[in-house]
This record gives C-alpha cells, structure tokens and sequence, in this order.
C-alpha cells in the first residue's frame, strides 16, 4: 500500500505551525474540506502535551471554534493528535494557513486567557471528565500563540520526505 500523505511530512524537521494536511473534494456534490494541522510541538524533539492538557485545550478550543461569528458555520471538526503533538481543525470549503490565521489567534488568546469551569468537562457532559488541566492548556495556549503571532512560510509548508526514502 502507499503511504498516506501525513506519513510523508518529515516528522524530524517538522515545526510547531499551521499546515493544510489535506484538501478533499465530494465527488458526487463537489464539496471541499480542508484539513488544517495545528502542530503546537516538534515531533520527536520537544515532549507531547500531556493528555490532561491536550483534553482541556481540546474542550476550549471546540467550544470557541464553534460559537466564533464568522466561523462557526465551516466548523466541522476540532480535535487532538494521537501523538499529542497538536491538533487537527477540518473546516468546509478551502482555506488556508493565512485565512485561519486570524481564527486560531483568537481561539488560543481565549483558551490562554480563560478561567473557571472548562465548558463541557462535567461527568455528564464528557466521557473522561476529571483528565482535564486547565493552566497547562492555558500555558500551551501562551506557547502556541508564539507561532501564530510570527506564523511565516516555514512554519505553513510541510517538510516532506524524499519519495525514494519513503517505506
């Protein structure tokens, strides 16, 4: 089988950023969806986020998303990588890294500002409601915002592996 595309992005030279990871096309409506990486960390150089934290940002970043005015409606889809290295927005219809740009900072300025109850984080509300760290989501928030605020092409164009050295 052919690697996917995510399993060809060079994971050694990858930086924290913004990726589009992929842009699919209905074939029988011609609807697109873009799937935007959001890479908070350097894979296998910087340590993960730690489950608590990923599962905090991951309820503040959703319920931001999803009630943003402009966006709202091309939300389909926010939530973490298994390798706890970022997270995956998958929004309606094409966009890039420098049209999201603008949502993202102000979803991480939310999420690094916020305090209180973590929308969502009670046992009726969440599958696995107690896993939840709420100051090192804002600290990751902080962290992540240091990206966006300088966001450049090296950190919107993905490092690829040669196809030759490819499994």
């Amino acid at each position: 089988m052919r690697p996917i595309a995510s399993f060809t992005v060079d994971h050694l030279r990858l930086e924290p950023g913004v990726y589009v990871s992929r842009v699919d096309t209905d074939p029988a409506t011609g609807a697109r969806v873009t799937t935007l990486d959001l890479r908070l960390t350097a894979p296998n150089r910087e340590p993960v986020m730690d489950t608590g934290a990923v599962h905090a940002l991951e309820h503040l970043l959703a319920t931001y998303l999803r009630n943003d005015e402009q966006w709202s409606s091309r939300i389909v889809y926010a939530g973490p990588m298994g390798c706890r290295t970022g997270f995956y927005v998958v929004v309606f219809g094409s966009c890039t890294p420098a049209e999201i740009a603008p949502l993202l900072v102000r979803a991480f300025e939310y999420a690094r500002d916020f305090e209180g109850e973590v929308p969502g984080a009670r046992p009726t509300e969440c599958g696995n409601w107690h896993d939840s760290d709420l100051p090192m989501a804002t600290w990751w928030a902080w962290r992540y915002l240091q990206t966006l605020y300088h966001l450049d092409e090296a950190h919107t164009t993905y490092p690829t592996i040669p196809e030759e050295d490819q499994a």
